[in-house]
């Protein structure tokens, strides 16, 4: 193999290698994304459930309306 013809192919090779990690990374990233979208899809909805206790309920898990008023007002980001 000419040294040409090896510099070529040691550089394509290289490129691949950081193709692949760059892909993995691309999915790593997509796959916390993911997550995080999920987490604040849960939020939204656990919120929007416990908007609808009534003051016994929220008495049978130690909460008062006051709690649940701060918690439903904190947007979906915020834990």
């Amino acid at each position: 193999m000419s040294t040409i013809q090896l510099e070529t192919t040691l550089a394509r090779d290289a490129g691949q290698g950081l193709g692949a990690r760059a892909m993995r990374r691309s999915q790593e990233a997509l796959r916390r994304a993911f997550t995080e979208l999920c987490e604040w899809q849960r939020r939204r909805r656990d919120r929007a459930v416990l908007a609808t206790f009534d003051d016994r309920m929220l008495r049978d898990i130690g909460l008062t309306r006051t709690d649940v008023l701060a918690e439903i007002d904190k947007p979906f980001w915020r834990k």
